[in-house]
């Protein structure tokens, strides 16, 4: 089993800033998905940066998350 993310950072560029359980820190590009059905939301800054950690993984206001394995093993360092 992967690390589960403890803290989420948005950034400008629709990028999250993770912190995983095992502490390490990487990036992970939502970009690829914000054209992608319930995920087109997430383009709205404001939705993007309610962007929360949910029982080790992410979760924005309008419900939108993702497999927390997603997340680690996609981001970069």
């Amino acid at each position: 089993m992967n690390p589960r993310i403890k803290k989420v950072k948005p950034n400008p560029d629709y990028t999250l800033t993770l912190t995983f359980t095992n502490d390490e820190v990487k990036v992970f590009d939502v970009k690829p998905y914000l054209g992608k059905g319930i995920f087109r939301e997430l383009k709205d800054t404001g939705l993007f940066n309610s962007v929360r950690p949910f029982l080790g993984s992410i979760q924005w206001k309008n419900g939108q998350d993702l497999c927390p394995d997603t997340l680690y093993m996609e981001s970069i360092k």
